[in-house]
């Protein structure tokens, strides 16, 4: 499977932005996990969130928690990540990836595939 992450830009501290993850394959996406992670830099890439199969569970980092939210949209492929009250910190290029199994899916090791990343700036 192929994903195409997009999405980010510029916005200000407190604005927000809607990433898209988009993933080319037919009538399996419903079959894949698929997270979020970022890379600041100098720094490690991290968890930011990640929505089960059919979207019944769903797991945030305690950086993005009640500010972010992941949903997808099986018929048409894609996963978002919408991102409210932004701040500098959450600049980073964010990944979006995607895994058939759930366990792991917090850590970058438990996913297969990966997108090419979108870079968020959040600043004044």
């Amino acid at each position: 499977v192929q994903l195409q992450a997009s999405g980010g830009g510029l916005v200000q501290p407190g604005g927000s932005l809607t990433l898209s993850c988009t993933a080319s394959v037919e009538r399996t996406f419903s079959t894949y996990v698929v997270g979020w992670f970022r890379q600041a830099p100098g720094k490690e890439r991290e968890f930011v969130a990640r929505i089960s199969w059919g979207g019944g569970s769903i797991i945030y980092s305690d950086s993005v928690q009640d500010r972010f939210t992941i949903s997808r949209d099986n018929a048409k492929n894609t996963v978002s990540l919408q991102m409210n009250n932004l701040k500098p910190e959450d600049t980073a290029v964010h990944y979006c990836a995607a895994t058939k199994e759930i366990s792991g899916t917090t850590r970058r090791q438990g996913y297969e595939y990966w997108g090419q990343g979108t870079l968020v700036t959040v600043s004044s």
